[in-house]
C-alpha cells in the first residue's frame, strides 16, 4: 500500500512518450504546500480593510473631482453609433468622420464645438473685463505696444509728496474761508465757538447762497448741507410722535422746516462753485490770501491784520517767503 502522505499524482506511471530529464533539478511542489491557509489574524485584517473601505465617505473635493473626470470623459467621448441621435443622422446620410451640412464646404465642422466649463460665480463676460484691465495695465489698448513702467522709487517719492501738499493746501483753503467768513461777518477774521459762534452762524445762512462771495461759498454750503442733514435725522426721530394738527405759535422756522410744516429751499446747482472748486487748492489759496490783503490789509500767513494798506513788516505774498 502506499503511503498516505504522497500525492496521488505521483502514482501514475509515465508514459512511454515521456522522456525523462535526469539533469533538471526542478523538484516539483504539491499545491498544498504553496498555497498556505489563511490565518485567523490575517482574515480579522482583511475584513476590517474591507469594512474600512464600505465605511469611507468621500469628501466633497473628492466628489468633486470625481465629477470633473466623469464630464471630461464623457466629452471627449464621441457620439457612439449605438445612440438614438447617431442613428437618426445615418438615416440622414451621416457618416463617422463627415461634416454635416452641404457637402463641398471646406469650412465644414467634423468635431462638435468644444464645452468650457464655468466653475467660478462671476458674470458671463467677467473673464473679458478681467483681461481687458490686464491690458490696460500692461499698456496695450487697441493693439498699440504700451510704454507703461513700473514707477522708480524717486517718482513714488515726488507724487506722495504732491499729495501731501495738495491735501495740506486743500486744508488751509478751508481755514482761509473761514477767515474771510469772519470778516465779512464782523468778527475781525476770528472763529468763535459756542452759543455766539452759532447765532452768526444763523444770520450768515439768511443770506442767499449764491449772494455769497464765491470765495467762502463753499463754507457756507457745506454749513447748510451738514443743518439740512441734522434736521432731517432729528425729523426721523420726531416724527412718530409730533401731532401734525398741531400749531405752535412758538416754534422757530427752522423747526418748523424740520417738522415738514414748511418746504425748504432746496440749493440749486451752481456752476460759478463748481467751477472755482475744480481749480487746485494751491490757486484757490492763492485769491484768497489776495482777497484778504487787498481788502482787509490781513496776511494769512502773519495772522495779522495790519493798520496800513503798506503792510509794512510783511515779507511776502507766498508762504515761502515767510520762512
Amino acid at each position: 500500500m502506499a503511503p498516505s502522505h504522497i500525492n496521488p499524482a505521483w502514482k501514475d506511471p509515465p508514459s512511454e512518450d515521456d522522456e525523462e530529464d535526469y539533469m533538471s533539478m526542478a523538484i516539483a511542489e504539491p499545491n498544498s504546500i504553496l498555497s498556505k491557509p489563511e490565518s485567523s489574524v490575517q482574515r480579522s485584517a482583511r475584513k476590517k480593510r474591507e469594512a474600512e473601505a464600505r465605511a469611507h465617505q468621500p469628501s466633497k473635493a473628492e466628489l468633486a473631482r470625481q465629477a470633473e473626470l466623469n464630464r471630461d470623459e464623457a466629452l471627449n467621448t464621441s457620439l457612439p453609433t449605438t445612440s438614438k441621435g447617431f442613428q437618426m443622422m445615418a438615416k440622414l446620410g451621416f457618416k463617422a468622420g463627415s461634416a454635416l451640412g452641404k457637402e463641398g464646404n471646406a469650412h465644414a465642422r467634423t468635431e462638435p464645438l468644444g464645452v468650457v466649463v464655468k466653475d467660478g460665480r462671476a458674470g458671463v463676460g467677467m473673464d473679458a473685463e478681467r483681461k481687458r484691465k490686464f491690458r490696460e495695465e500692461a499698456g496695450e489698448v487697441n493693439g498699440v505696444e504700451g510704454t507703461k513702467r513700473r514707477e522708480t522709487e524717486g517718482e513714488f517719492r515726488e507724487r506722495q509728496g504732491k499729495e501731501r501738499e495738495e491735501k495740506r493746501a486743500e486744508g488751509m483753503c478751508w481755514g482761509a474761508m473761514r477767515v474771510l467768513e469772519g470778516f465779512e461777518g464782523g468778527n475781525d477774521g476770528r472763529a468763535e465757538d459756542g452759543d455766539n459762534g452759532r447765532e452768526e452762524v444763523r444770520k450768515a445762512t439768511t443770506k442767499p447762497t449764491k449772494q455769497v462771495n464765491v470765495l467762502w461759498r463753499g463754507l457756507v454750503r457745506d454749513r447748510q448741507e451738514k443743518e439740512r442733514d441734522r434736521r432731517m435725522r432729528y425729523d426721523l426721530h420726531q416724527s412718530l410722535s409730533l401731532n401734525a394738527a398741531y400749531d405752535d405759535p412758538e416754534e422757530e422756522k427752522q423747526d418748523r422746516q424740520a417738522w415738514g410744516d414748511e418746504e425748504e429751499e432746496i440749493a440749486e446747482e451752481d456752476s460759478e462753485l463748481d467751477e472755482f472748486n475744480a481749480l487746485e487748492p494751491a490757486e484757490r489759496l492763492r485769491r484768497m490770501v489776495e482777497y484778504l490783503r487787498g481788502k482787509w490789509r490781513y496776511c494769512f500767513w502773519c495772522k495779522f491784520r495790519y493798520p496800513d494798506e503798506t503792510m509794512k513788516g510783511c515779507p511776502g505774498l507766498s508762504e515761502d517767503e515767510h520762512g
